[in-house]
């Protein structure tokens, strides 16, 4: 369920926040940029703006004042390096709400204490502030987004597409819990994990009309993208192990992922990710 948290109450005087900084050190942010396909048709006109590569806004920490919290602006706090918070960025991207939905990114190893104290007391990303509200859970928020906003839908109205789906976001738990258990382990990293892939490799082949999990690009591969970003290059370099070898299907949709802007428009450098992974799995 998402979690919402109302701040009708909350009122900041306009001078309070006349004040407003960004914190003068900046974090080093390196997106991944794809040159455009050949093959790909070009974007209709609505869509232009997921062409153009988005000037990122700096990460904010203990040190960084809030914005003007509740002043009617829709805010997506994410992190840049949190997967969980990609997927709704990513959902957002897709949708053409750059101009209307805010990014604010969070230093999540030195949160400022403002978030938690008037944004959100869960005091995680990703989370929305929209109209007086604020909501948590990224597949929530992804779910939110795709209904309240206009822009290309994320789900097909096929029913079967739509159970499909629901089984799909389900099982994501899953196979991330699957996953990270084998990063951790003295066992077999491949027998371990080898179901979990195979689960998605046979997910991919249940509709013939395109290369997605239900054909065509949708919030299933929204939800699978950020953590696939992070698991394929780690088990190549720590377990020599690629996790597309006998998976065409798995392979084609990485593929074909690298070609949604608004997905390359999130990603992270795949050495700095794979150097974080590496921090976090051999500490465990």
């Amino acid at each position: 369920m998402a979690l919402v948290f109302s701040h009708s109450s909350f009122v900041t005087s306009q001078g309070e926040f006349s004040k407003f900084i960004f914190p003068s050190k900046r974090k080093s942010i390196k997106p991944i940029l794809h040159p455009p396909s050949k093959s790909l048709k070009p974007f209709p006109k609505a869509m232009a703006t997921l062409i153009v590569q988005e000037l990122l806004p700096p990460v904010l920490d203990s040190s960084s004042e809030p914005p003007p919290l509740f002043d009617g602006t829709t805010r997506l706090y994410i992190s840049y390096k949190c997967p969980f918070a990609q997927r709704v960025w990513i959902a957002r991207n897709y949708k053409g709400l750059r101009d209307i939905v805010k990014l604010v990114p969070i230093d999540l190893q030195n949160r400022p204490a403002w978030y938690k104290e008037k944004v959100y007391p869960a005091n995680k990303v990703p989370s929305l502030e929209h109209n007086n509200e604020v909501r948590g859970e990224s597949l929530d928020l992804v779910k939110f987004i795709d209904s309240h906003f206009e822009g290309p839908p994320l789900l097909p109205d096929n029913p079967a597409k739509k159970e499909f789906a629901e089984e799909l976001l389900s099982y994501c738990d899953t196979f991330n819990t699957s996953v990270r258990k084998a990063f951790s382990s003295k066992g077999d990293v491949e027998k371990e994990i080898s179901a979990s892939l195979d689960y998605l490799e046979s997910a991919l082949s249940k509709f013939d009309d395109g290369p997605f999990f239900l054909g065509q690009f949708s919030l299933v591969d929204i939800a699978y993208a950020p953590f696939i970003e992070r698991y394929h290059p780690f088990l190549l370099d720590v377990n020599k192990y690629d996790m597309t070898t006998g998976r065409p299907n798995l392979a084609s949709w990485i593929e074909e992922m690298n070609k949604i802007k608004a997905y390359t428009q999130t990603r992270r450098d795949p050495q700095e990710l794979l150097e974080d992974y590496k921090k976090r799995f051999s500490a465990m």
